[in-house]
């Protein structure tokens, strides 16, 4: 099979983590054995892979979906997609960041989050099937010796694992969780219920896959205790094994009772199953009882950063292929030539739209990879201050680190997913609607993305109530804090000027924004209804934020842009679209920011206060 769609972008990801974010520092601070060279052979080596052997596999698992045997009860992934999980497993990019005992390479988080991207982004279905190095992580963490033993068969054998979370009754509501787990006497719990929407669920890539399933201990001594705070987390392996070597001991208790048939991501079999229906489902309990939201956000967080990174490749690699077909598409002459039927056809780049377009999708193609590595970096602060014991200073990092996480999840979801609609279909016109491009597929399978491990509706209030509202606005301050440093550093004179004037008055826009929802919560204790307001702006408030950011970063990169070194004509074209991007942003996008704050200043109850008939 030959790649027909992935287009990544090496020079932006390099520029990113060598002169944004000074990954050579970062590894001699936290990986001394592991140098600036070898780093980005790690990611050059990525990104060959991606192109070359799980890329390929993209259109045709689209086109012969996962699906499940009735007659054996087995889901069939499509034949296209084997080599590529295969190569995915062989090229070892997991194995960085896991700890030593797992088989592990220490590494910084910036480093994995690029590879990351380069991977996921070339078929995101296989990747869906790859869950098990972060959970086998979990595992070794909070588990116990016997289950540590568990976490390193999993990489030994290369057994697959999945998230088990969502219930039909209960969707994003954690707190209602109903799936029951029974003690039994040799020490294993008999677990009881149907989960639904489980990303590889079933398949036949693996020998055996390691459910990690939240459910709700019963218990003859007690009752169970409802709320997230009931709950607790097991292991729950589809084939149960011998502990020594891991081989296997039978089916376990766990049915398919179906495979979804959706929107995108065709390949990746998306499962309902049923624990305990057709014989026992035994599983063990991992570390204490009501531990189970808790330890399950050490992957949890891990998931919200991988859908940022997949939203990113598709966009980037959406985009560059738009670029691609407005370079060869002929179409139209120049508007200045407008009813001249001698006047020469153009290729469609010439057309304004399509150069605002363009720009549009390059800046958060850009801007947002820039954000998802900017968590990345804080992530890393933390790590380094925990090495130090800087106790104090690992805490204010990971707030910030902790901020950055749905403003990742939710505004490179949402504008991904907004762009390949509105912008990259819209370049190729009727064309972009057929599957003679690849513009049709990536707008179906990043609309998931939205959706994906919490809605927007979820990361914004979990963005607005508990990492600036509970926070005191500490972390949200440090980022602001930033902004204002840039603005106040860049001088007057320089080209970048109008950025500078556009950022300092959004942070001032944005910082007015999240004091106006502080005020609101406030208000709550006395008048709970206020909280509806909250809800009905959160979202604007995530996105204003992220917008916020982007154009930041885009000035930051434009900044070191101006002052670069160009020994090559592709080099100066590099740079000179740096710091094109960031004016263009500034004037198109920032400017929104006021009227964001304008919207939520004047927040009211219209929306609430509108009868149900009324709709």
């Amino acid at each position: 099979m030959r790649n027909s769609h992935y287009r990544t972008n090496l020079r932006d990801i390099r520029f990113n983590l060598f002169e944004l974010f000074g990954l050579e520092k970062v590894l001699k601070a936290s990986c001394p054995e592991l140098d600036a060279d070898t780093a980005w052979t790690l990611v050059t080596e990525a990104d060959r892979i991606a192109r070359e052997h799980i890329a390929p596999s993209w259109a045709a698992g689209d086109r012969d979906p996962a699906r499940l045997d009735p007659a054996t009860g087995q889901v069939r992934v499509p034949e296209a997609c084997r080599p590529a999980y295969q190569a995915l497993l062989a090229c070892g990019a997991w194995q960085l960041g896991l700890p030593e005992d797992l088989g592990g390479t220490p590494s910084p988080r910036l480093l994995r989050w690029a590879v990351t991207e380069l991977l996921v982004g070339a078929n995101p279905a296989v990747a869906t099937y790859h869950g098990a190095p972060v959970l086998a992580e979990l595992l070794h963490r909070h588990g116990t010796p016997q289950q540590q033993r568990l976490a390193q068969l999993m990489l030994e054998r290369n057994w697959a694992a999945t998230m088990v979370l969502t219930e039909a009754g209960a969707g994003s509501d954690v707190a209602a969780i109903s799936t029951r787990a029974y003690p039994d006497k040799d020490g294993s719990w008999n677990l009881e219920g149907v989960k639904q929407f489980i990303s590889g669920g079933d398949h036949d890539l693996a020998e055996n896959i390691v459910h990690f399933v939240l459910a709700r201990p019963h218990t003859t001594d007690s009752s169970p205790q409802s709320g997230t705070g009931g709950l607790s987390l097991f292991v729950v392996p589809k084939h149960r094994f011998d502990s020594k070597d891991g081989h296997l001991l039978g089916r376990n208790g766990i049915t398919t009772t179906r495979v979804e048939a959706k929107l995108g991501l065709g390949a990746s079999a998306t499962c309902e199953l049923a624990f305990g229906l057709d014989g026992t489902a035994q599983g063990w309990l991992v570390g204490e009882r009501h531990d189970g939201l808790r330890q399950m956000f050490h992957a949890i967080r891990w998931a919200r950063m991988l859908v940022g990174a997949k939203s990113v490749a598709a966009l980037s690699s959406g985009s560059l292929n738009a670029l691609g077909y407005a370079r060869r598409r002929q179409q139209g002459t120049r508007l200045a030539h407008l009813g001249d039927p001698q006047a020469p056809r153009v290729t469609i780049i010439h057309h304004p739209d399509i150069r605002r377009s363009l720009l549009l999708q390059k800046a958060y193609a850009e801007g947002l990879r820039a954000l998802f590595l900017l968590a990345a970096s804080w992530q890393d602060r933390a790590d380094t201050c925990r090495i130090r014991r800087d106790e104090a200073g690992g805490r204010a990092a990971q707030a910030v680190a902790d901020l950055l996480l749905p403003v990742v999840k939710g505004c490179c979801s949402e504008r991904a997913t907004e762009l390949l609609c509105s912008e990259t279909l819209q370049v190729y016109g009727g064309a972009g609607y057929l599957r003679d491009h690849p513009a049709e597929q990536y707008l179906r399978d990043t609309r998931i993305d939205t959706i994906y491990e919490g809605t927007t509706a979820i990361q914004s209030l979990d963005l607005v109530l508990r990492r600036v509202v509970k926070d005191e606005a500490r972390a949200l301050n440090v980022l602001l804090d930033e902004v204002y440093r840039f603005t106040s550093a860049v001088d007057p004179a320089s080209p970048l000027k109008d950025e500078r004037t556009a950022l300092r008055e959004g942070a001032e826009h944005t910082r007015a924004l999240f004091n106006k929802l502080r005020d609101l919560a406030a208000r709550s204790t006395h008048d709970p209804d206020v909280l509806d307001a909250i809800g009905l702006h959160a979202r604007r408030a995530l996105l204003t934020l992220g917008d916020l950011l982007v154009g930041w970063l885009l000035a930051r990169q434009a900044e070191i842009a101006t002052v670069a070194d160009a020994p090559s004509p592709a080099e100066r074209a590099f740079h000179d679209g740096k710091k094109t991007v960031s004016r263009f942003f500034s004037r198109e996008v920032l400017p929104c920011l006021a009227v964001n704050r304008s919207v939520v200043e004047g927040a009211d109850r219209t929306v609430m206060d509108l009868a149900e008939d009324a709709f």
